[in-house]
């Protein structure tokens, strides 16, 4: 059998493929780096300078400090399914992908947490312990294949982030590599709530600026006695986003509390899981409640009575396993569904107060009219979480620019009713200006000084998350580099 040699002058590429332990762990030509060149943002493009695939901590902290010492930027990558280009290689980066670090290290039921190795696939945690009766509950519509480290990167949340919380709320220790190679451990034990900072908190939604973790300790629930869905129609937004305000109000907490608008119905229902849903509906929502069996009748009957009041059309609970599957493959699928109806889209991820959904979802609307681009809205409605979808065709000169421009306009919407420009799906590239539509410059400055606490060279994964410059610090220091 041939030996795989390295066909580069590069000695940075020769000196990473041994780190890793050989040719076989290390991509460095075109042909090879485009598939890395963007993640689940793809309108920005840049292709990395080199993929290694490390198989252990101290492998990447080799990595990390052979950058490190020689200045090369470096970011790290999981499965790629990020929506605001956290992943993208901007600098021309070298990317540490993480996928071959996939173990599920432990499982201890008695404490109730599992250790899993980053690029560990979210589904498969739950798949691996539901013969015992427990789940992870963090659901992204991407957990089939978004691994659990891009998690812990973005802060990831899911249908279910209403009742159960977004990742942060689930994780009990990370192991992580430091920008200049040092391992640290935080959460020992499994034991996240020390005296001092939470430094978990802080690791957890930092979008891959502050370190790389290599080993999460997560907490794993029991699997809930009873679980029962109801889908229900509404001929008008408004009318669903009433039932949606009612449900809350009547105590209720939904484990989920879902709702798409006619746009993106019909994107689902051309696409892989169609259920039939009724072509001329304004708005569909996707209700579930869990928890222990006495108790759930009850809620589900004062559930119904509240989408009575507000006019739907049709409304019924889910008669089967299999039908209440059905009813979540159609809308996990709703994002790749759009493909079915529009060559490109953009997706958004805003938040606002609940009491606000029918004035944000007609300012979205009018946003739509003025950019001649259809808007579809999917969203997380029990938590304010929006998902515009704008539909464009890249191919037809300046819908990408209006297709963005539209984007940022959801997203000043959602800042001036007192949301917040993301949710679940991070800043990235996409958003970093938008940071300013929520921040200040002295709290942005604020942020960036953290950043530089962890990370002072700024080699890992820089340019995302803040504007740029984001701080009067970082002009004078531009300017002190070019001699001013």
């Amino acid at each position: 059998m041939a030996v795989k040699r390295l066909k580069t002058k590069d000695k940075h590429i020769h000196s990473l493929a041994k780190l890793t332990g050989g040719p076989s762990n290390i991509l460095y030509h075109k042909e090879d780096l485009i598939a890395y060149d963007c993640d689940g943002f793809t309108i920005h493009k840049h292709l990395p300078r080199a993929v290694v695939f490390p198989k252990n901590t101290e492998e990447v902290a080799a990595l990390v400090k052979y950058c490190s010492e020689n200045q090369l930027p470096f970011l790290a990558r999981g499965a790629g399914t990020g929506l605001s280009g956290g992943a993208i290689p901007i600098n021309g980066e070298v990317i540490i992908s993480l996928v071959k670090m996939k173990r599920l290290i432990s499982v201890d039921l008695e404490n109730r947490r599992a250790v899993v190795e980053p690029g560990f696939v979210n589904l498969k945690l739950t798949n691996s312990i539901a013969d015992k009766g427990y789940y992870y509950a963090p659901d992204p519509s991407s957990q089939y294949c978004c691994t659990i480290g891009g998690n812990v990167a973005e802060n990831a949340g899911g249908a279910h982030c209403l009742k159960y919380g977004v990742t942060t709320n689930h994780i009990l220790g990370l192991e992580v590599v430091l920008p200049n190679g040092e391992i640290i451990e935080i959460g020992k034990n499994g034991i996240p709530d020390s005296p001092g900072y939470d430094l978990l908190g802080l690791i957890t939604g930092s979008e891959g600026t502050l370190g790389i973790v290599t080993k999460i300790t997560v907490r794993i629930l029991k699997n809930p006695e009873s679980k029962q869905t109801v889908l229900a129609y509404f001929d008008s937004v408004s009318d669903g986003s009433g039932a949606v305000s009612d449900i809350i109000s009547a105590g209720i907490v939904p484990a989920a509390l879902e709702m798409m608008d006619k746009t993106a119905i019909e994107g689902v229902e051309a696409a892989a899981f169609p259920v039939g849903h009724p072509k001329d509906i304004e708005a569909v929502l996707l209700i579930e409640v869990d928890g222990i069996s006495a108790g759930i009748d009850e809620q589900i009957t004062q559930i119904l009575e509240v989408c009575t009041k507000w006019n739907v059309r049709g409304v019924k609970a889910a008669e089967s396993e299999a039908e209440r599957a059905r009813w979540w493959a159609n809308r996990k699928t709703g994002f790749g569904a759009m493909g079915a109806i529009s060559p490109d889209y953009l997706v958004q991820d805003g938040v606002i107060p609940r009491s606000r959904l029918p004035e944000v979802l007609e300012k979205i609307n009018q946003i739509s009219k003025e950019s001649g681009l259809r808007i579809a809205n999917i969203f997380h409605a029990g938590d304010g979480n929006l998902h515009p979808l704008v539909l464009f065709d890249s191919r037809i000169p300046g819908q990408t620019e209006a297709a963005l421009k539209a984007g940022s306009a959801c997203l000043q919407v959602c800042a001036k009713v007192g949301g917040t420009i993301t949710g679940e799906h991070g800043v990235g590239i996409e958003k970093r200006e938008e940071m300013r539509f929520v921040f200040t410059e002295e709290e942005i400055s604020a942020q960036t000084k953290v950043r530089e606490v962890f990370n002072p060279d700024n080699l890992l994964n820089a340019g995302k998350l803040f504007p740029s410059p984001g701080r009067c610090a970082e002009v004078k220091k531009e300017m002190k580099a070019a001699g001013l």
